[in-house]
């Protein structure tokens, strides 16, 4: 896994310098992969174009007239979960929403065809293998619109399907010798795991193609009904010469399509481009029975008649994968627009891929990492912060170097708020929550600005993430530094500054049920990748101590490079030493070198 690390970050990298100062943690060694943009500099809920973008510079004075810019009359989040408040604790109206939209190709605000409702539909996995990190970012980044949106206080209905009928089913279910359906119900329960690792939220429908046949068939009638499809043998092909708008989303002209896709180019086809929906059944093949005989569905059908089944023709959101926009977004727009003619979408919104060495990664490819691979090593968390690291429509380039930092900036945030916990926890008598000093208020909505404005200008996580450490180092300043102690009100701000950063993470979906659990996990799977025990661990900072003692400070010296090497900071106070995860000293060193 580690061989994939550092390959192509000279090319990729970019100024990032405005962010370094919230992001140091975690950008400090590594070289990001991808453009980023700032977000617009104030928020402006009643504004009618589209948020500006200004590229990243590494000039310091635009970071600070970047933040000079938030004023103390923006909005803080309140508790629950409803929307902004302003400072007063008054409702105010919810944050916009600009997104991407790859119809139009440009950002857009987004309004819902009903007040106060979403109808999301996201393309799920062919369920017939373990789902790979790519499949992660995907399922990561949807989690985080549906979440934003439920802040927004939208109620959404979120639509997620499963492909349990399909060609790579059938051959994956021939190979091992199990029923196709049996394998793929098997692997949705894996992907099902995986998604809980990850912590994204379930879905509010999760329909399976096998359950879909009648509405599936329903929907070929209509189009074989308007003219738009034509039957050989059994088989039912979509004719894409009866739709002039095809190739819209994609942007591809239709003598540049490629025949077949999934499958082999089948000769009888009127035009190359033309695409199944429904196949006539084969030997050792389930399938249903049809006006047509006996087959299955294709691959691009099933989409259509499931959103439409949940959500009507007419809805707000599909999304998907990068590589879903052709074929298989294209044609579902072609088929759903043929079944009914008010078929309508407002916004198609999809991912970049998760790259290795700036390819795709992929299992047709080879070139994957399986979600469990990854997690072994990695806590699922930290992967997530590194999904949510690179802006959702930029590549990312899977790396160790990216995953240690991840892991030890979500050390760090859970470090810092579980002491803040146990400060906040010692305390005998009641305190005032809402007495908040000017400093620490000032503090807060700053950071609340930067997430509202970030988030709404096309989930800008990137950035949201990097403003984190503004509340982290105060907080840190307060439990652990003299002049911090002093500070009036100090419990106060505590609890102030520890529930904006957990109210941000939990809308991120990186909140986890309990701090010490998740610090302990990370020691855990930090101790895996360097191969070694805690007892290990331990023995080497009692033959340190003992080197100290002695006054053989090179001896101390080289133990404590030992374990930095693979990962292992250590850490002297005055109750002695202990220990936390750390980037491994090789990749810190190999990031520095690379100029």
């Amino acid at each position: 896994m580690r061989a994939a690390c550092l390959a192509n970050h000279r090319e990729q990298k970019i100024n990032m310098a405005t962010l370094f100062k919230y992001y140091k943690p975690l950008c400090s060694s590594i070289r990001f992969t991808s453009p980023f943009t700032i977000p617009p500099f104030r928020y402006a809920p009643n504004r009618t174009r589209p948020p500006r973008t200004v590229p990243v510079t590494g000039k310091r004075r635009q970071f600070f007239s970047f933040f000079s810019s938030l004023t103390s009359s923006l909005p803080v989040l309140n508790e629950n979960n409803s929307g902004p408040t302003s400072g007063n604790g008054a409702a105010s109206p919810p944050s916009e929403l600009w997104l991407y939209n790859t119809m139009t190709r440009k950002k857009e605000l987004f309004k819902s065809k009903l007040d106060g409702k979403v109808g999301m539909y996201v393309c799920g996995v062919t369920a017939y293998d373990l789902s790979h990190i790519g499949h992660a970012r995907v399922y990561v980044t949807f989690d985080v619109l549906y979440r934003y949106l439920r802040h927004l206080g939208y109620d959404v209905s979120y639509v997620r399907n499963f492909t349990d009928v399909d060609d790579k089913i059938i051959a994956r279910a021939n190979e091992v010798g199990e029923d196709p359906i049996s394998l793929s119900r098997r692997y949705c329960e894996e992907f099902h795991q995986d998604m809980v690792s990850l912590h994204c939220l379930p879905p509010s429908v999760e329909p399976r193609v096998s359950d879909h046949m009648p509405q599936i068939v329903d929907m070929i009638n209509k189009i074989l009904d308007n003219g738009c499809a034509y039957k050989i043998d059994g088989d039912v092909y979509f004719s894409v010469d009866k739709f002039p708008q095809y190739g819209r989303l994609s942007g591809r002209k239709l003598e540049d399509n490629r025949a077949g896709e999934r499958v082999a180019v089948d000769t009888r086809k009127r035009n190359p481009a033309d695409f199944a929906l429904w196949k006539s059944t084969k030997e050792g093949e389930p399938s249903w029975q049809s006006p047509w005989g006996p087959g299955r569905p294709g691959w691009h059908i099933e989409c259509s008649a499931m959103s439409a089944t949940y959500l009507g023709h007419s809805f707000d959101i599909h999304g998907g994968g990068m590589d879903l926009v052709f074929p298989h977004h294209e044609n579902e727009i072609a088929q759903s627009c043929a079944a009914c003619g008010d078929s309508n979408i407002s916004y198609w919104v999809h991912n970049g891929f998760v790259t290795i060495d700036s390819e795709k990664m992929s299992k047709s490819l080879g070139n994957f990492f399986t979600i469990r691979q990854v997690i072994d090593l990695y806590h699922p968390l930290a992967v997530r912060l590194f999904l949510l690291g690179t802006h959702y429509r930029s590549p990312i380039n899977y790396s160790d170097a990216l995953l240690e930092n991840a892991s030890d900036r979500i050390f760090y945030i859970y470090q810092t708020l579980y002491d803040c916990e146990n400060v906040i926890g010692e305390l005998d008598a009641g305190f005032e929550d809402s007495a908040v000093p000017p400093d620490t208020m000032n503090c807060i909505v700053k950071f609340n600005d930067v997430f509202a404005a970030s988030m709404s200008d096309d989930l800008h996580t990137p950035v949201v993430l990097a403003a984190i450490s503004d509340p982290l180092k105060i907080i840190n300043d307060m439990l652990h530094t003299r002049k911090g102690k002093k500070q009036a009100k100090r419990i106060e701000s505590l609890s102030a500054l520890g529930k904006i950063v957990q109210k941000v993470l939990t809308i991120l979906g990186l909140m986890p049920t309990t701090y010490s659990e998740v610090l302990q996990q990370l020691k855990e799977k930090a101790l895996r990748r360097a191969k070694l025990t805690e007892d290990q661990v331990i023995q080497k900072i009692h033959e340190r101590t003992e080197a100290r003692k002695n006054k053989d400070y090179e001896k101390s010296d080289a133990i404590r490079k030992e374990l930095s090497t693979v990962g292992i900071a250590l850490m002297d106070n005055p109750d002695g030493t202990n220990w936390r995860p750390a980037v491994p000293l090789a990749l810190q060193e190999l990031e520095i070198g690379t100029p």
